[in-house]
């Protein structure tokens, strides 16, 4: 099983379907509190369910969701059928987009899933379709030093402001048994230090990488922006390439 077959089969990340809803809500909101402006396109890579884009699409010109899993895709694509500005599409067709068409590009959540040559692949993607001066999101990223107990501990208060804390407990005991624990001790997370990560984003061509606040209710994971130049330099050309 690979990340990919996990999320596009049945799990239980989420312990209860209020503790689903009240996430990607709050993702939702997060996201649609960074889109620069009404008219924005939007690229919202590694959605997930989504349960609330339409928040999202309500914000935006148009908002694009991503998902690699194919069963997410089908029900994205049940759920929000009727919103004209949305449309839902896999990372192969991101690539199919035509550069220089977006505003803003936000990956939540996403990074630790991928491996050092997929995520500067990704970069350079992203770097692609940005409008000169559009912006990436990189959210949710785990430190090297971030404590599962740390992780837990966020869970479960997001969980009693929330009103699903007995179900949070269950769900913490479910997951010492679960796919989700077994993969990770596979394949582990990616981590970055703050100083990794923007180097990274930096030698893909990015420029202004800043530090931001995090999606989502985990203030120990960290959040990153950064923007595509409004001017590429010229390559330099070896100098025998004309000889």
């Amino acid at each position: 099983m690979s990340w990919r077959d996990f999320w596009n089969g049945e799990h239980a990340i989420y312990v209860s379907e209020r503790h689903k809803a009240l996430h990607y809500r709050r993702i939702a909101q997060d996201i649609a509190a960074a889109v620069p402006g009404k008219d924005a396109a939007v690229l919202d890579v590694g959605c997930g369910e989504a349960l609330s884009a339409d928040l999202v699409a309500a914000a935006s010109g148009k908002l694009i969701l991503c998902e690699a899993a194919p069963t997410v895709r089908d029900k994205l694509k049940a759920r929000f059928g009727t919103l004209t500005n949305l449309s839902v599409v896999s990372p192969e067709e991101v690539e199919a987009l035509p550069d220089g068409s977006l505003d803003l590009v936000v990956a939540n959540s996403l990074i630790q899933y991928l491996s050092d040559i997929e995520l500067k692949r990704a970069l350079a993607t992203w770097l692609a379709k940005l409008k000169p001066g559009g912006e990436l999101i990189l959210a949710d990223v785990i430190p090297p030093d971030l404590s599962p107990l740390t992780d837990a501990t966020e869970l479960l208060g997001f969980a009693w402001r929330g009103g699903f804390f007995v179900a949070a407990l269950g769900g913490l005991v479910r997951t010492l048994f679960s796919d989700y624990r077994k993969l990770r001790a596979q394949y582990g997370l990616s981590t970055y230090s703050a100083v990794g990560i923007t180097a990274l984003v930096k030698a893909a061509g990015f420029e202004g990488v800043t530090r931001r606040s995090n999606f989502g209710h985990n203030p120990h994971r960290m959040a990153f922006s950064a923007r595509r130049p409004l001017t590429v330099p010229d390559l330099v050309l070896d100098e025998g390439a004309n000889s």
